[in-house]
């Protein structure tokens, strides 16, 4: 074949099956960056109608994903690439697929399940799996905890339906319990009324329900006092930390003995 026939057939590529990859790339690009763009869209205009963030960031990321699959088989098409050799190939991989992803499934009917029954929603403080941490998306297969200290894990949907879910976030308010200990020989209603006293003084602690202290068990070196308190959801760790700091101030002040293990060593001579 000469060189002019080559550049020939180059040419002739070129101005039909090269112009297609050109167009069909430009249209993949273009139509990519508008279904992210509208998905984005989509989420600000629900949050602005405060519509149910954690039914609409799914099914956008859903929608997404279904509207990029269906722009690809477009393409193909436009191609004019024969799809019944990959539909036979998808066919025949479809019981080893279904094998492979039997997990994904259980994990796709668990994210199903969530949706419908809502144990928890986007930005629930939630407990599950071992983990603690703030809810963040809620996928098909998987939902997206952030906890604490600002890891994201990854929690199969399929195990989250079938455990055991704490929502510290579906009640508005929440019991912040405490345990004092205090010797046998302080006059317990005095430390009781300490504790009363700075738990009806702050600001964050609810009046009612009322704050409650009492002798809770003698233990085997000290009584133990228990007092519980109700605060706003969001106000929980404010509470805990300000009450116990505050009862250790004022327990050293009132001249209450916070005792602590002792052990006494006896040495005997021969």
């Amino acid at each position: 074949m000469s060189l002019s026939a080559i550049l020939d057939t180059l040419v002739a590529w070129a101005l039909s099956t090269g112009v297609k990859l050109l167009v069909s790339a430009i249209v993949l690009l273009v139509s990519f960056k508008l279904i992210n763009w509208l998905g984005k869209k989509i989420l600000a205009d629900g949050e602005k109608k405060n519509a149910d963030k954690t039914v609409l960031k799914t099914f956008v990321y859903v929608g997404k994903i279904a509207a990029k699959c269906l722009v690809g088989v477009c393409l193909v098409g436009y191609l004019g690439i024969d799809t019944s050799g990959i539909t036979a190939l998808i066919a025949s991989l479809g019981v080893c697929v279904g094998l492979a992803v039997n997990g994904a499934l259980s994990n796709l009917a668990g994210g199903v399940l969530i949706l419908l029954t809502r144990p928890i929603k986007v930005d629930d403080f939630i407990e599950a799996q071992g983990i603690s941490g703030t809810v963040a998306d809620i996928h098909i297969t998987y939902t997206n905890v952030v906890t604490v200290d600002n890891k994201v894990v990854h929690i199969p949907n399929g195990a989250l339906s079938s455990g055991t879910i704490i929502n510290y976030s579906e009640k508005d308010t929440r019991r912040v319990d405490f345990e004092f200990s205090i010797s046998y020989a302080t006059d317990f209603e005095k430390a009781k009324k300490v504790v009363m006293t700075i738990l009806e003084a702050h600001e964050l602690v609810l009046a009612d329900p009322e704050p409650f202290v009492r002798i809770g068990a003698h233990g085997a070196s000290a009584l133990q006092i228990k007092a519980r308190a109700w605060a706003k959801n969001e106000d929980y760790w404010t509470v805990y930390f300000d009450v116990i700091e505050s009862v250790k101030l004022a327990f050293d002040k009132t001249g209450i003995e916070i005792p602590y293990n002792q052990l006494d060593v006896h040495v005997k001579n021969n």
